[in-house]
């Protein structure tokens, strides 16, 4: 079995956005630490003007999770040709809050042990970005008119990470699935 920062490289490679690029900005993130799992998470949105990729790539580490993303920058007015922003970060093991694991399986009463699932959505938190969602207060009486305030709730979202094996593969769901075993594990290490 080929070391991890080789099956990584191939992993970059074989997602085919901008490798060189994706490699470089993990190189200078991982510094000389090796990496011990990863998970190379390619996607393209589609809106009406125009068509947008993205990567995101978790590295686990002995020590941390280097989370890396790069996205697209079309042409426009003030910049004659595309670009790319490639951002890391680095997420000490022990700076894990929560690692969650949403599992999607059509027809569970058929499952059996051990069977992928149809997507995977892997939610890493680690305090840095949360998502508020709002909405206006309620007594309960439907007739009554006066203004409650909002009530709401507040969700970690450092990273969230979709894997469907209708759009990926149901390899890219395995693969998702073990670096999330490994990553769940390395959090709860003190």
């Amino acid at each position: 079995m080929p070391a991890p920062s080789t099956t990584l490289r191939q992993d970059l490679d074989r997602a085919g956005y901008y490798p060189e690029l994706v490699a470089d900005v993990l190189d200078v993130a991982l510094g000389e630490e090796p990496v011990v799992a990863h998970l190379v998470h390619p996607e393209t949105t589609f809106d009406a003007a125009e068509v947008r990729r993205h990567v995101t790539v978790l590295a686990l580490t002995p020590t941390r999770l280097v989370v890396a993303h790069v996205d697209d920058h079309p042409a426009d007015s003030e910049h004659p040709s595309a670009s790319a922003s490639a951002t890391t970060e680095s997420v000490p093991l022990g700076e894990l809050r929560s690692v969650a694991l949403t599992h999607v399986v059509p027809d569970p009463a058929k499952h059996r042990s051990g069977a992928s699932p149809a997507e995977l959505t892997l939610a890493i938190g680690w305090g840095a970005v949360s998502r508020v969602d709002l909405e206006p207060a309620t007594c309960g009486d439907p007739q009554c008119e006066a203004d409650h305030g909002l009530t709401g709730t507040l969700t970690p979202d450092d990273v969230v990470v979709r894997v469907s094996a209708a759009a990926e593969g149901i390899d890219s769901v395995r693969a998702a699935t073990t670096f999330a075993r490994l990553l769940s594990a390395a959090s709860a290490r003190p």
